[in-house]
């Protein structure tokens, strides 16, 4: 039996940061190494004040203090962790590609190589490799063709153990998880490495909670979980803007459905789009692969909940300029909220990004106030759609630290964030302090509409 003392994550972002953190902090008897390239980022994770650490996640801090130092360790000595350890995760990037074939829906995985080949390099030992990232369909196989083929003699296992996390509530995830899902392959050697990542969750996860799969299904069911969950969203976005041309309430209808034990009330909150690293991507990876196996019709069916999507923000971006008599040259929208969702910090594919673009199409002022994304990261976001330039984004868009100073002198304010602070604002303040009428759209649903209405605002929601 395999018994792991030594663990590293190649990788410390979103998902390797907490994820080692948590494990480390729940098996004190297991050295946990995460390791980047990546030094500012590491630095950040070693800072004596861990409130900033560079991912933010409610409770994250808490986890970090009490294992760092003890059996938790970051660091920028790649090869030595490698070396050292009995189990590698990887949990690097793999973003949708952006050249060559499979551009704008395969996975990008020369970063999932270039571990592969580090690993092997730098084995002395027989060790288990674990695929954290979010991968295509049969990836583990590539990688185990790097591995065995490196003529060095040592052995390697290759597991899948996709992360279900959602981001906001991540460590709370990873303390009581619905599943923890691994795949491996089903030869004894790779049963005894399923069993010694079994025995690491099985420290503070009930065991019936642990699946076990082949390695294939295993990675097949992260795509899916997440195409399922997404095509939710987009199914009650669709509504939405039927329910605005009926007069019927997205919100009433949402509830009425939600109680069919068949359907289930969760993710039927009608918005201004999904966004995030996963969702997307993994489904234009699902469609990807589904086309490369001749699959038209499943490749459509998926695509159409990402046309869905970026149909949602541009149609919340043009009510805007609609409601606006038509122009929203020169005008100030006050943004309120950059994170894709609530409690994180992580700006991916957000929401704010695609509607902030629309609108500097159309040559608005954009004021934008986020209570966790830096200044940096909000033109960051901008300059990489190479719309315009990175000049012409820092002249249009005026990040606060204020959201009062974001909305003063403003033609509109765009909810784009649903954090709970918004609802407790002094709206009234904001009110007199802007232009009039004062208008609110609001893309996440989440203010007091008849409480706006009463201060004098004219309130837009999503699908109502």
């Amino acid at each position: 039996m395999t018994r792991i003392s030594s663990i590293c994550c190649i990788g410390a972002g979103y998902v390797g940061g907490p994820t080692m953190a948590v494990i480390a902090k729940k098996c004190s008897h297991i050295k946990v190494t995460v390791v980047d390239l990546n030094e500012a980022r590491i630095a950040a994770w070693n800072d004596t004040d861990v409130n900033n650490i560079p991912v933010y996640e409610p409770g994250l801090s808490d986890v970090v203090a009490e294992a760092r130092g003890r059996n938790l360790f970051f660091s920028t000595n790649v090869d030595d962790a490698i070396a050292e350890a009995d189990m590698v995760f990887i949990s690097v990037n793999t973003p949708t590609k952006t050249y060559g074939a499979g551009k704008g829906q395969g996975a990008d995985l020369k970063w999932i190589e270039l571990c592969a080949r580090q690993i092997a390099r730098v084995s002395t030992s027989n060790k288990i490799i674990v695929e954290k990232s979010t991968l295509p369909v049969r990836t583990a196989e590539a990688v185990r063709d790097i591995l065995q083929n490196t003529g060095n003699g040592v052995k390697f296992q290759v597991l899948s153990n996709p992360e279900f996390l959602a981001e906001g509530t991540a460590v709370e995830d990873l303390f009581e998880p619905d599943r923890v899902l691994i795949g491996g392959d089903e030869t004894e050697e790779g049963k005894e490495a399923i069993q010694a990542l079994v025995d690491v969750y099985a420290n503070w996860i009930p065991r019936e909670r642990i699946l076990t799969t082949n390695v294939w299904s295993s990675e097949l069911s992260k795509l899916v979980a997440n195409a399922f969950l997404a095509q939710r969203i987009s199914s009650i976005n669709a509504i939405s803007e039927l329910c605005e041309k009926t007069e019927a309430n997205v919100n009433e209808v949402a509830r009425a459905i939600g109680t069919d034990s068949r359907i289930g009330p969760k993710f039927l909150k009608a918005s201004v789009g999904f966004g995030g690293s996963c969702f997307q991507k993994d489904i234009l990876n699902l469609v990807y692969i589904s086309r490369s196996f001749g699959l038209k019709e499943v490749a459509d069916y998926w695509e159409q909940v990402i046309i869905m999507n970026d149909h949602q923000k541009k149609r919340f971006a043009l009510n805007i300029v609609k409601s606006l008599y038509n122009t929203v040259s020169g005008k100030k929208i006050a943004f309120l909220g950059w994170a894709f969702k609530k409690d994180t910090n992580d700006t991916r594919e957000s929401a704010a990004i695609y509607v902030a673009d629309e609108l500097l199409n159309e040559q608005a002022q954009i004021r934008v106030y986020d209570p966790k994304v830096e200044e940096g990261q909000i033109y960051g976001d901008l300059n990489y759609l190479h719309t315009r330039s990175a000049e012409e984004n820092k002249e249009n868009v005026a990040v606060f630290s204020d959201p009062y100073e974001a909305c003063k002198d403003a033609h509109a304010i765009a909810v784009l964030t649903e954090w709970d602070e918004f609802r407790d604002y002094d709206w009234q303040r904001i009110y007199d302090s802007m232009l009039k009428p004062a208008k609110i759209f609001d893309g996440r649903n989440i203010l007091d509409v008849e409480k706006l209405k009463a201060i004098g605002f004219k309130v837009q929601s999503i699908g109502m």
